[in-house]
């Protein structure tokens, strides 16, 4: 049930003096977009009358049907607290539909909320809680980002060391005056690097919100002289930065992953959906890990996971099974980073774990013990594989998934995998100072 009104609206408007708002939707590629207006144009906005040019966005449409239209939605109404206090700015998040008001089937909202709805339809609710990593770097002279810091602070660290701690307790303030609840934050392992953990949330919510975070901690950075960064690996010698989600299903308002007298309390439900996911685990890793960055985290030494595998309270596996019990029972996949589409994200990962439920597909068994510490060959007995080591290898995984495909519907999926294929060969095709360094002078 929809928390606001037009009525609600139009009353918070005038009550609280909002002069514009921004219509903000995400593109194929994660990417916030937005088109702002005064509300002078507030009938225009409720009636869904706000048109674009969607040939200008990365995976939209094509020119010869490219007028798109925004749909509000009323629930996502919030103020920005980082605006004028006279004069004030509010958003919607809004869904894209074409000019005849067909939903657009390209748009990353639309084809979560499809999964979600084949979810309800079998009964579930979604929940999604993010622990979301980033960076905290200077910037230079003219304003750019650099990779500079100079604090050397680790886990759990506080001020001094912690350069960063005013920047991050404004960042949870403005998040909590949004609406969004902040479970922990802390210090993360590398120097100026940091983690906020959000509530749990249904899953739409939860991705609307890790768009809000985003923008939100990019701009109280930029106020404190920092540059927030959400790049998976911006410097080799550190750990990089993931976002672990945390994933629970719900039916009638009780934890379907639960089960008292189940091992380690997980369902057989549970277990499915650990298999669903495992199965799908190449094609949902290029869209968990979505850029050629990303492959520079997955790799051994840096905690990150690189071998699939799931197990109980084990940090060294792909998905863990936290220590918890009752209401509180989920499955933490730990590969995905804040390069995301979470829209995208989110709708494979659900649409994974239902389909292992839907055909009780068995997950491997649990591998309890330090992955990093076994040698190949006892990796290789244990039937435990590797994650796509590259950006193109998960591609391929993609292309190969007529099921996630199918998730993510024709029209996405063709322009993603084309649009992610591209980004893969300019890379391989572009020459870096670490080759410099290594053979100009040597050949």
């Amino acid at each position: 049930m929809s928390r606001y009104t037009r009525k609600d609206i139009y009353r918070m408007i005038e009550e609280d003096d909002v002069e514009f708002i921004r219509l903000q939707f995400t593109d194929m590629l994660g990417c916030l977009k937005n088109i702002a207006v005064t509300t002078s144009q507030l009938d225009r906005v409720l009636d869904n009358r706000i048109m674009f040019d969607g040939a200008s966005i990365e995976g939209f449409a094509k020119i010869e049907e490219s007028d798109m239209r925004l749909y509000p939605d009323l629930d996502t109404f919030c103020i920005f607290p980082w605006r004028p206090q006279h004069g004030k700015v509010a958003r919607f998040i809004c869904d894209v539909h074409y000019a005849d008001g067909r939903p657009f089937e390209g748009d990353p909202r639309y084809v979560l909320k499809n999964t979600i709805r084949e979810a309800a339809d079998l009964g579930y609710q979604f929940d999604v809680g993010t622990e979301c990593e980033f960076f905290l770097f200077h910037s230079d002279d003219e304003g750019r980002p650099t990779t500079i810091t100079h604090e050397n602070a680790g886990y759990f660290d506080v001020a001094p060391q912690d350069l960063g701690e005013n920047a991050r307790r404004d960042m949870i303030l403005t998040l909590e005056d949004m609406g969004y609840i902040v479970e922990a934050s802390h210090h993360e392992n590398a120097p100026a690097q940091h983690e906020i953990d959000f509530q749990y949330e249904e899953a739409l919510r939860a991705a609307d919100g890790i768009m809000t975070f985003k923008l939100a901690v990019k701009t109280i950075a930029k106020r404190h002289g920092l540059h927030a960064s959400f790049m998976p690996k911006p410097k080799p010698e550190v750990n990089g930065s993931g976002m672990h989600m945390n994933l629970s299903l719900s039916r009638n308002g009780k934890n379907v992953f639960y089960d008292a007298d189940n091992a380690y309390h997980l369902s057989e439900e549970g277990h499915y959906f650990i298999g669903g996911i495992l199965k799908h685990i190449n094609a949902v890793t290029a869209i968990t890990n979505p850029i050629v960055n990303s492959y520079k985290r997955l790799v051994p030494g840096f905690e990150a996971p690189v071998y699939i595998a799931w197990s109980v309270k084990n940090r060294s596996s792909l998905i863990r099974i936290p220590a918890v019990t009752g209401e509180n029972q989920r499955i933490e996949l730990r590969s995905p980073d804040s390069a995301v589409n979470p829209y995208l994200a989110i709708a494979v990962c659900l649409a994974a774990g239902l389909d292992g439920i839907k055909n009780k597909i068995e997950p491997p068994k649990s591998m309890d013990m330090n992955i990093f510490r076994m040698t190949e060959r006892e990796r290789r007995a244990a039937g435990i594989e590797y994650l796509p080591e590259n950006l193109f290898e998960a591609v391929q995984g993609l292309e190969q998934d007529e099921f996630i495909k199918g998730v993510l519907g024709e029209h996405l999926s063709r322009y993603y995998i084309r649009a992610k294929k591209k980004e893969w060969f300019e890379y391989c095709s572009y020459v870096t100072n670490w080759e410099i360094d290594r053979y100009l002078a040597k050949i």
